[in-house]
């Protein structure tokens, strides 16, 4: 094995949900690795800081406007895509959002809103990109889920649903398209502070309370996401189709606060 095998020199990269986040973290690190860059946000004027950084590392990089939860926006960013930039080889469906409460509180349209952006846009951003991919033979689609896929929390009935959704559909898609030449899989990261949740982040003692519980004694940083996504999107991942990798310190292993000693 060479690290050639993680280089994506030549690649186009679609990473959606890229005005802020993680987003950005994956982005930035698929043009480190060599792919050009097309990037996506419900408006593309909140783009064009970060479209400046991607540029500055020397490659070529097109920022769109996308509404996930609007299929004729997901359709006109894939057409535009492949005009401007000749193909796509790589999609990080990245796009989501979420909305906290307590079960009895959320409303039809908190649970309408986090499921049409977080899977319904997952799967059809996924459609959009895999009907140009199985013309070429060639694909890796990178669908972003999270601890939640797997693990149930007070506060995010629809949230885990719709990230429980992307596991499942994920393994579906790699069935179906996997004969074209396409992997796809689902990075599915732990406890990272990220705009969506910075306020929980402000409470010390429950940052406390989870870092006990993560083996490795910490919440994500960016770093630890970079190298997930780049192997994900590469060559070295070319026999890895329908799995989740989950990014988490450990914590999906059931971890628990730990009693003191007496």
């Amino acid at each position: 094995m060479s690290l050639a095998e993680f280089d994506l020199t030549g690649r186009v990269a679609i990473v959606t949900g890229c005005s802020r986040g993680l987003g950005q973290i994956f982005a930035s690190a698929l043009a480190d690795a060599g792919a050009d860059l097309v990037v996506t946000a419900r408006t593309a004027e909140s783009l064009a800081p970060f479209k400046a950084e991607i540029e500055a590392k020397g490659r070529r990089c097109l920022a769109l406007p996308c509404d996930v939860r609007d299929h004729a926006s997901i359709k006109a960013m894939v057409e535009s895509a492949i005009a401007e930039m000749g193909r796509i080889d790589i999609l990080v469906n990245n796009a989501g959002c979420n909305v906290r409460k307590p079960a009895l509180d959320v409303s039809w349209d908190d649970w309408n809103l986090i499921l049409d952006t977080n899977l319904r846009g997952t799967f059809f951003v996924a459609q959009a990109v895999a009907r140009h991919m199985i013309g070429n033979g060639y694909g890796r689609i990178v669908n972003i889920g999270s601890v939640t896929s797997v693990a149930g929390y007070a506060g995010l009935g629809p949230y885990g649903a719709s990230r429980g959704g992307v596991k499942q559909l994920t393994m579906s898609l790699a069935d179906d398209w996997g004969v074209h030449g396409i992997t796809v899989n689902c990075l599915a990261p732990g406890w990272f502070k990220t705009a969506q949740n910075a306020v929980m982040y402000e409470d010390a003692e429950w940052v406390e309370y989870l870092t006990d519980r993560i083996p490795l004694k910490r919440p994500g940083q960016p770093s630890d996401l970079r190298g997930a996504v780049v192997f994900l999107a590469s060559e070295a991942s070319a026999y890895v189709t329908g799995q989740t990798l989950l990014v988490d310190g450990g914590i999906s292993t059931g971890a628990v606060r730990a009693i003191p000693k007496r």
